[in-house]
């Protein structure tokens, strides 16, 4: 059939109107663009990435002691949060050698601490992806004011490596998006010379020798901020069991150390099984302990589900490293300012252990430190709820983060404040919240306006009264 002129007119302004159209649609559509080198966290600005969400690593690690190299082969499993042209990693001095994007070769470029990859292709909004990092070299520890003055993250010791990285040294030894509000799941493997042991985070899930080499399958099934993994390496003597209250424990010891006074299993055991009666259920498979002689390390850390402790020094020690098992590692800082969420709790659960133990209140403790410290001391200068960088660890983010805690259960009652913790952490088990979240949970609970005690409390750069009891 043949077309009218004025038919065929038409039909060329529909034809034109129609690709008009379609190239506007084109314009419209979002390009794929790199993501961000940093979540912005103002502590640490390149510190995570943006445009994708980690959702696993699958770690693997070869160490040699003698000459401190690593080789490392780690695959992260991620879902794309934009349409992604490069994407990047925080990879603080190792050298790659090779980056593949779902098993294909990809591109990649250093700058400073940041490993930026190019994919052979786009990635999509949503779609799930893997990238595989080859690397090698001698990881170096990190230093600074930060953690007390001391070196922490990959650390020799005389007979392997004492690993603890927060805030900002996961990066030294694996490929990551290095911040707390990045949690995945791991597989961790640690090869190192037949007679060490290597430990890691979770459970063991396999282990054999070959070659004269040892090899070590740790698995973490519970979301893990980066800084809280570990490949501690050493010789070890290795005690395993259950709690009391029936959670499979795993204490490793490095046998040189002095026995001392401490039944470093048994406490471990004991406080595991009490904090799951007042935070709520024990948030991970197994509980433990890692103790090494490591005395350039000035401080024990936290490491999900068994603390690292460079020498114990006493049993409070151990509670508090317990205690942020719940405050810390499964409920995790949004951003580093709010870091006394962690350390202040962590603090305030050594005052509930003496009250628990009967050796004293926590009420009495609250005002011995409170006198122990004269107004017009530096300590009452630091602003709690946002310390800055290089102070975050400072002592008023402990005790003074301690002290709002006994502040507000004498403001709110026991009753009020012992249904607080444990909802808090059911609230955001595995996952991130910040301070206006306690305090809105905590006046929800409560059923009281707190503005002004917390105000008081963590954001005055003087000394509070004491409460009124």
């Amino acid at each position: 059939m043949a077309l009218s002129r004025s038919a065929l007119r038409s039909s060329r302004w529909l034809a034109l109107a129609t690709a008009v159209a379609s190239a506007a649609t084109i314009a419209a559509a979002p390009a794929a663009r790199p993501g961000a080198p940093g979540i912005g966290d103002p502590y640490f600005p390149r510190l995570g990435n943006g445009g994708y969400r980690p959702l696993h690593y699958d770690l693997g690690v070869s160490y040699h002691p003698d000459s401190g190299r690593l080789d490392g082969r780690t695959t992260v499993t991620a879902r794309a949060t934009q349409d992604l042209s490069a994407f990047d990693l925080d990879l603080q001095k190792l050298t790659v050698d090779q980056v593949l994007v779902d098993g294909h070769r990809a591109g990649f470029s250093r700058t400073g601490d940041e490993l930026v990859v190019r994919p052979g292709r786009s990635l999509a909004r949503g779609e799930r992806f893997t990238v595989t990092v080859v690397y090698h070299g001698v990881p170096q520890p990190l230093s600074g004011p930060i953690v007390f003055g001391s070196k922490y993250g990959w650390m020799k010791t005389k007979d392997g490596v004492f690993v603890a990285c927060e805030p900002n040294a996961a990066s030294t030894w694996f490929p990551s998006s290095d911040h707390p509000d990045e949690k995945a799941t791991y597989d961790i493997r640690i090869d190192a010379p037949k007679g060490l042991t290597g430990v890691s985070n979770g459970r063991l899930v396999g282990t054999g020798e070959h070659g004269g080499r040892a090899w070590f399958h740790w698995r973490e099934n519970r979301p893990m901020a980066p800084y809280l993994a570990t490949a501690t390496i050493g010789k070890f003597d290795v005690r395993t069991g259950t709690t009391p209250g029936g959670t499979p424990i795993y204490v490793a010891t490095d046998p040189t150390l002095p026995t001392g006074k401490v039944d470093v299993y048994g406490v471990t055991a004991e406080a595991t099984d009490y904090w799951s009666k007042v935070f709520g259920p024990y948030p991970f498979e197994e509980t433990g302990a890692i103790v090494d002689d490591m005395p350039e390390a000035g401080f024990s850390l936290e490491v999900q589900s068994k603390p690292a402790y460079s020498a114990v020094r006493n049993e409070t020690t151990i509670v508090h490293e317990l205690a942020h098992q719940w405050f810390g590692d499964s409920v995790s800082v949004r951003q580093w300012k709010d870091i006394w969420l962690n350390e202040g709790f962590a603090t305030y659960a050594q005052w509930l252990w003496a009250e628990h133990k009967g050796t004293a209140t926590a009420h009495d403790a609250f005002r011995k430190a409170y006198q122990g410290i004269p107004a017009d001391d530096a300590f009452w200068k630091i602003k709690v709820s946002d310390p800055k960088r290089d102070t975050m660890f400072s002592g008023a983010v402990y005790e003074r983060g301690a002290m709002t805690l006994q502040a507000l259960r004498e403001r709110i009652g026991d009753k009020a404040f012992f249904k607080l913790l444990p909802t808090w952490t059911a609230q955001h088990r595995y996952g991130n919240a910040d301070t206006a979240q306690f305090i809105a949970l905590a006046e929800k609970v409560s059923g009281k306006r707190l503005g002004d005690l917390f105000h008081t409390w963590l954001d005055t750069p003087s000394r509070p009264a004491l409460p009124g009891k």
